[in-house]
């Protein structure tokens, strides 16, 4: 599985887990709300790993035009 595809992935589940915790919150939270917070922090957290991970391994790279000489 390609790195970029799992990135994708863990976003998309972020955003799942972000939209059931809205639904859980309007009718009316409990222990289902937790559940979809701790969910989005392990997501994000997972992201921001693979991402750092990516970035020193070379497997991600820098793109922006004003970085171009770095």
């Amino acid at each position: 599985m390609s790195f970029t595809v799992l990135l994708l992935l863990l976003f998309a589940a972020a955003l799942v887990s972000l939209g059931g915790g809205l639904v859980f919150m309007l009718r009316g939270g409990g222990r289902s709300l937790y559940r979809s917070l701790m969910l989005r922090v392990l997501f994000c957290a997972l992201l921001v790993a693979l991402v750092i991970i990516g970035l020193l391994s070379g497997q991600l790279a820098y793109r922006a035009p004003w970085l171009a000489g770095v």
